[in-house]
């Protein structure tokens, strides 16, 4: 389907002449991509994300229903949704579950609507739009980065407490130990004492979606990564555990609607936090 028709224009700050490349941002618990996208098909991710438009409103649709203009929205995982920012650039952030999730992104946007799970803005809300745009301007924010997602995600987390059970917490600091290889359902269920019935209802509950969808997430963050560093395609699929390039292509186009090309090109790499002085929001 064809992205909507951009249905008004909403007054936002000027855009500067120039900008840097797009920006990835990526560790253990957080990854964020900061740049200009056109539409993106229907897709769904296997963690939160938060959405920020950094000039203006951006459309968004959510699991086939109308299309609607905002400024934020926090999607759940699995939650399937399309995008149309026609070109702007967009603040697109992921949290893992041990940062809290759908909850500390939810607390990100203000004055929301919420509809098939999702939370939907119309206003820069709390201040991240800013925070993520003067981190697109800046094109010495990755030696900053770090520490600009830790205050706002901080921020966020603050007002959303939320304890995630302690065996799928455990379950997913093996995970991020870089455990995946080695750990499917049976011995995943085996690790925290659960039959793999009850440990696969009570992973899904708990973080959002499945426990096989979640660790293809992470595959998928490791290919990114890799090709943020500067590995081929082929390269980064073999080294996050894909069988080939077109099975990495494939997944990313599922995962975020769009080709690879679209937002893995002439990149700018965040990946560790930064002691600088961060912008905070308002």
């Amino acid at each position: 389907m064809a992205p909507a028709a951009r249905l008004y224009e909403c007054a936002a700050p000027a855009r500067p002449g120039t900008a840097p490349g797009p920006l990835w941002h990526l560790d253990g618990e957080r990854t964020c991509f900061i740049g200009p996208l056109t539409y993106n098909a229907p897709h769904r991710h296997g963690a939160p994300v938060f959405l920020a438009g950094l000039y203006g409103r951006f459309g968004l649709r959510l699991a086939g229903g109308p299309w609607r203009r905002v400024r934020t929205a926090m999607v759940p995982a699995g939650v399937v949704h399309e995008l149309d920012i026609g070109g702007d650039p967009i603040g697109v952030l992921y949290i893992e579950p041990t940062l809290e999730g759908a909850h500390t992104l939810a607390a990100l946007a203000a004055s929301t609507t919420e509809t098939q799970g999702a939370l939907t803005g119309e206003d820069a809300g709390t201040g991240a739009c800013e925070v993520m745009r003067e981190l697109w301007e800046d094109a010495a924010s990755v030696a900053w980065a770090g520490a600009a997602l830790d205050d706002l995600i901080g921020f966020g987390a603050r007002r959303a407490r939320r304890l995630i059970d302690p065996r799928i917490a455990r379950m997913l600091g093996t995970l991020a130990e870089g455990a995946d290889g080695a750990t499917g359902v049976a011995a995943a269920s085996a690790l925290v004492g659960l039959s793999p019935h009850h440990f696969q209802h009570l992973f899904t509950r708990e973080v959002g979606v499945p426990y096989r969808r979640y660790r293809s997430w992470g595959r998928m963050r490791r290919a990114v990564a890799a090709v943020a560093r500067g590995c081929t395609l082929t390269q980064a699929a073999h080294e996050a555990g894909f069988c080939d390039q077109a099975h990495f292509t494939h997944d990313f186009r599922r995962t975020f609607g769009a080709p690879p090309s679209w937002s893995l090109s002439g990149v700018r790499l965040s990946t560790q936090p930064a002691r600088g002085k961060p912008p905070a929001p308002a």
